[in-house]
């Protein structure tokens, strides 16, 4: 009988020993897929974010549609732009003489034959005007009042801005591929579109100094968006190609080493991963993961990332 109960103390301690070990066993691992799940869901949580309209403006994030674009093969030009000397003029005095009364300033605009100024005739002694030659912008004055003023130098300069003169440098490595009638996307660093001209000039002689050679643009000028003497690229193209499906490449962004583009739904944009195939400056070409009508953030993504890594919190 001792026997027996000794057996059954023993099988007793052993089951407990094995249940116990069990259990710590069973809970490590129900807590790790616990811990899973609630990772899991996080990781899904994070590649979304809501973010209200009024928070989108205030941000400046641009919203654009992806669709179809064509891509350009280019040559990126710099260049100065100028006033179109086919339609310009320099007004010089008829008579030597002492201005008596100034009309115009460098800025204004005038009509053909507005008086700029009184010249008073050293020969005569009788005071004559001085009249535009043209309409256009006054763009220089050589005078002033009271001042002696000749024939020897322009007291004023009108120049016709509704065309403006885009001198490209090219360098000779490059000259081969320039020809007269080439398309030219001309950017004026404003802000707004990029103006579309053609190459209607280019130097047979170049510069020793800088190796390059003349490239001319005549360009229309509405809304005053090109001003002599600043500067502008120019983005020559060579070859386009048609896709299917583009985005702006300022909505490409990186998150955990995958590409990706932020699609908005509603009041949330989601992180998409794309595949990409051809790309300009301006577009690259989607071949997977965005299709054409998604509403996406094309400048300023960034901060959509940001937002994103920061949870989503919708702080307007």
């Amino acid at each position: 009988m001792i026997r027996s109960l000794t057996r059954f103390l023993v099988f007793f301690l052993v089951a407990g020993t094995l249940a116990y070990a069990g259990y710590r066993m069973l809970t490590p691992a129900t807590t790790k897929t616990v811990a899973t799940e609630k990772s899991e869901k996080e990781e899904e949580h994070s590649d979304s974010v809501a973010m209200s309209d009024a928070k989108v403006a205030s941000a400046e994030i641009e919203l654009a549609k992806a669709g179809p674009a064509v891509l350009h093969d280019s040559l990126l030009l710099n260049g100065m732009v100028q006033a179109n000397q086919e339609s310009l003029v320099q007004i010089t005095p008829r008579f030597p003489g002492l201005v008596r009364e100034v009309r115009k300033r460098i800025g204004d605009r005038v009509e053909k034959g507005d008086v700029l100024a009184i010249v008073e005739s050293n020969q005569s002694l009788t005071p004559y005007e001085l009249k535009a030659a043209l309409a256009g912008t006054i763009i220089d004055r050589q005078t002033t009042l009271g001042e002696y003023v000749s024939e020897q130098k322009p007291a004023f300069v009108i120049a016709d801005l509704s065309t403006v003169w885009v001198d490209f440098s090219v360098y000779r490595r490059n000259l081969s591929r320039v020809r007269i009638g080439d398309q030219i996307l001309i950017d004026p660093a404003d802000g707004g579109a990029k103006i579309e001209a053609r190459i209607s000039y280019v130097s047979p002689v170049g510069s020793s100094e800088t190796q390059s050679a003349l490239a001319r643009a005549v360009v229309p000028n509405a809304g005053q968006r090109l001003r002599p003497g600043l500067f502008a690229t120019g983005r020559l193209i060579l070859s386009e190609k048609k896709v299917a499906v583009a985005v702006k490449s300022s909505a490409l962004q990186t998150v955990e080493n995958r590409t990706v583009v932020f699609v908005r739904d509603g009041e949330k944009f989601a992180a998409r991963d794309v595949e990409l195939g051809e790309r300009d400056p301006d577009f690259v070409e989607v071949t997977f993961g965005v299709l054409e009508g998604d509403l996406y953030a094309a400048r300023n993504s960034f901060i959509v990332k940001a937002e994103m890594a920061k949870g989503g919190a919708d702080n307007d």
